[in-house]
């Protein structure tokens, strides 16, 4: 996959990439704009491990210019299902369930960590963007995907670094965080994007495949149903 513009070679952009539905979008939203994207994964003690190597592969197929996996134990705090063993991941939840409450699959404080991260790899590169795939509407409770988290973690951005200490504004793109996941879907296709190589389930079989059966494969199906598809990820 390419970009759909010719690149400025100025304008570098730090990309966080899970190796989810999400992420590869907004990967694809930030090359289409003509950015250099360099690619940020997290290898943070998640039970789905699956998904670094969607990741890797995404970067590779997308033409990302690095992608880099950066190693942090949020798991060594627990207190999500997502990296303690001793909590099991909800399956099987209605739409009214999930839309209520933060579930336990929220991980404590792993948004601002990651965008932390990618805040100083940004520095380093004199990129001046930050694009992550955080999504208000079809989401489950996480309080670290709302537009008012990212419009203070800009904020902070430009008061605790040397580039926003200069002048040289740092700012934090979320181009998916009004869409709807059949919006989100749409988005990519119409940009190319290889939805069959992306993982997003909470819950994988030892195998890879997704469990069907958690909030996130449910939101998922869900939305590619809508659009009168079957999610390509199952046909795997």
């Amino acid at each position: 996959m390419t970009p759909a513009t010719d690149p400025d070679t100025t304008r570098h952009a730090v990309v966080l990439l899970s190796g989810g539905l999400d992420s590869a979008t907004t990967l694809a939203l930030a090359l289409a704009e003509g950015f250099i994207c360099h690619a940020i994964s997290f290898d943070y003690g998640q039970k789905q491990r699956v998904e670094l190597a969607a990741a890797a592969d995404l970067a590779g197929h997308m033409a990302a210019a690095s992608h880099r996996v950066v190693r942090v134990d949020l798991g060594a705090f627990g207190g999500s299902a997502l990296t303690d063993d001793a909590l099991p991941v909800p399956k099987d939840r209605s739409d009214e369930q999930i839309a209520k409450g933060i579930p336990v699959t929220y991980v404590p404080a792993r948004n601002t960590v990651f965008l932390s991260y990618a805040l100083g790899l940004a520095e380093v590169l004199g990129a001046h963007d930050i694009f992550i795939g955080v999504n208000a509407v079809d989401y489950s409770g996480y309080p670290d995907c709302r537009p008012e988290f990212i419009a203070a973690f800009q904020t902070l951005a430009n008061l605790a670094t040397k580039a926003g200490v200069e002048g040289q504004r740092i700012t934090v793109h979320a181009p998916l965080i009004e869409l709807t996941k059949p919006q989100i879907i749409e988005r990519g296709l119409a940009l190319g994007v290889d939805y069959a190589r992306t993982h997003t389930c909470y819950d994988p079989t030892e195998e890879g495949r997704p469990c069907e059966h958690c909030d996130a494969c449910h939101l998922r199906i869900e939305a590619f149903k809508s659009l009168g598809m079957t999610d390509p990820a199952l046909d795997r």
